[in-house]
């Protein structure tokens, strides 16, 4: 087993896990850098922040630390499965996620689909175009978090551990 693929695609995991988490956090400041739709038609109320910046944020940041355990020898003392099945899980959601974005994106440019009433104006806007790169963002987390997830598992059974 190469740990050399194991250990990049934690780094990468974690990096994406970052980059999604930096923006929010900002957005929690109110800036409206990269922000995918417009910032000013956003909820402007306590509890829409803390939990659609703030708590996104924060939830990223652990969910990037997780993606360490598989490249730090502090990630070996936690159960194989632990590490695995949540990665899984996270691999398979965000995948979907992301692709499903770029699948609705080509529908559009086909005319097979059209936008709902209360989204033409949303779709139309400039900042939309940065739903691409969050999206493709989502793509390349659940994509690394697959690959740290199966290059753990080959390298767990190798080494004969059971968890």
């Amino acid at each position: 087993m190469n740990v050399k693929k194991r250990n990049r695609a934690g780094y990468i995991a974690c990096i994406c896990g970052l980059l999604y988490a930096l923006p929010h956090f900002w957005w929690g400041l109110g800036v409206p850098f990269g922000f995918p739709g417009d910032f000013a038609k956003v909820p402007n109320e306590l509890l829409s922040r803390v939990i659609g910046y703030w708590f996104m944020g924060v939830l990223a940041v652990l969910a990037a630390l997780f993606s360490l355990s598989f490249v730090y020898k502090w990630g070996e003392r936690l159960p194989r499965r632990l590490k695995i099945i949540p990665a899984w899980i996270g691999c398979i959601g965000l995948s979907i996620w992301g692709f499903s974005f770029f699948v609705l994106k080509f529908q559009f440019a086909i005319g097979r689909v059209v936008s709902a009433p209360s989204f033409v104006e949303q779709d139309a806007s400039p900042m939309a175009a940065w739903g691409y790169v969050w999206y493709a963002l989502f793509l390349g987390w659940g994509i690394s978090l697959g690959f740290a997830a199966f290059f753990e598992g080959k390298m767990t059974k190798s080494f004969g551990h059971r968890g």
